[in-house]
């Protein structure tokens, strides 16, 4: 029977659909350690990881006749984890595309609303007590309805986006990617970044982290952007430059931003918390109940497959 380590805590529903297999369930909310790493890649078939375990070649160099044969990613980036590193051990890495892609454009919506319309802040004046009732010019943000949204990755992600601001806010869509696409909505594609940030009033990343993207959104983008533009970062933290998104926000170089992850994640600094322009989520993008199951579900399918010598649904 082949053996299995699920890394982390996962929904009940997903625990059933791994008969067959001698499963070791490591029941934590934190990442697994260096020492936890390699001893998953010496002692187990199969590996379910997430973010935060830092498979990194070192990691691999370390453990030179693994076990492991099969690291299933739990989430659709896998940037935590040294690829080619993996492959040059021998060691298929899987992915779970597809089960996030709605609630991750759905929190990319719930982002902009927040930080157009100053929804958190309007929260916290709330519970303060100091609210003393409506007037004509009480906390005015940004219609977003009619805006244009600029999507940094126009993959599935960014198509779910996108599609949501154009159907559901009549926003013009404009998009930076690689190469033009083929869509079923009307959108500009710009082949350069601050040229795009130029012309929307919200900018949304929607791009894998990955070297190429590490800072892709920098001082000079920002600068580039409008003075009252949003940026939202629904990808991964170190797609935006941090300390340079700080700047931009205390100086008023752009208007607000809202975020779901952060570069040093878990630390978020406390000048980013300490103003008001910006919102911030605790990396919930895809964090229901039905998708966390079904990628779950995916992450055992590619376990199972590969385990029985089939190739699994989603390699990367």
């Amino acid at each position: 029977m082949k053996k299995v380590l699920i890394g982390r805590v996962l929904p009940d529903e997903v625990y059933v659909s791994l008969q067959g297999l001698d499963v070791m369930r490591r029941d934590e909310t934190q990442p697994m350690s260096g020492e936890e790493m390699r001893a998953a890649l010496r002692d187990y078939d199969g590996v379910m990881c997430t973010l935060g375990d830092q498979f990194s070649a070192e990691v691999f160099a370390d453990v030179p006749d693994a076990r492991c044969k099969v690291l299933a990613n739990f989430g659709v980036g896998y940037n935590h984890i040294d690829v080619a590193a993996a492959k040059a051990a021998g060691i298929t890495v899987t992915n779970t595309p597809g089960a996030v892609t709605d609630a991750t454009a759905d929190i990319a919506m719930t982002l902009m609303l927040m930080s157009a319309r100053r929804a958190g802040e309007g929260e916290r004046l709330v519970r303060s007590g100091a609210w003393r009732g409506w007037h004509p010019t009480q906390m005015l943000g940004m219609h977003l309805t009619g805006k244009s949204v600029g999507i940094v990755g126009m993959g599935r992600i960014g198509q779910a986006i996108a599609r949501r601001c154009h159907f559901g806010f009549g926003m013009s869509v404009r998009y930076f990617g690689r190469n033009e696409k083929l869509l079923d909505f009307d959108a500009i594609f710009h082949s350069d970044l601050k040229d795009m940030a130029a012309h929307v009033d919200v900018l949304v990343t929607a791009v894998p982290g990955s070297p190429e993207t590490h800072h892709l959104i920098d001082a000079e983008v920002m600068h580039a952007m409008r003075p009252h533009a949003r940026l939202i970062n629904i990808a991964r933290g170190d797609v935006v430059e941090q300390a340079a998104l700080v700047d931009a926000l205390e100086r008023g170089v752009i208007g607000g931003a809202g975020l779901d992850v952060y570069e040093f994640e878990p630390e978020v600094p406390q000048a980013l918390r300490d103003l008001d322009n910006v919102a911030l989520l605790p990396h919930m993008g895809t964090s229901t109940g039905e998708v966390r199951v079904d990628m779950g579900r995916m992450v055992v399918e590619n376990l199972q497959s590969f385990l029985r010598g089939d190739v699994p649904p989603n390699p990367v």
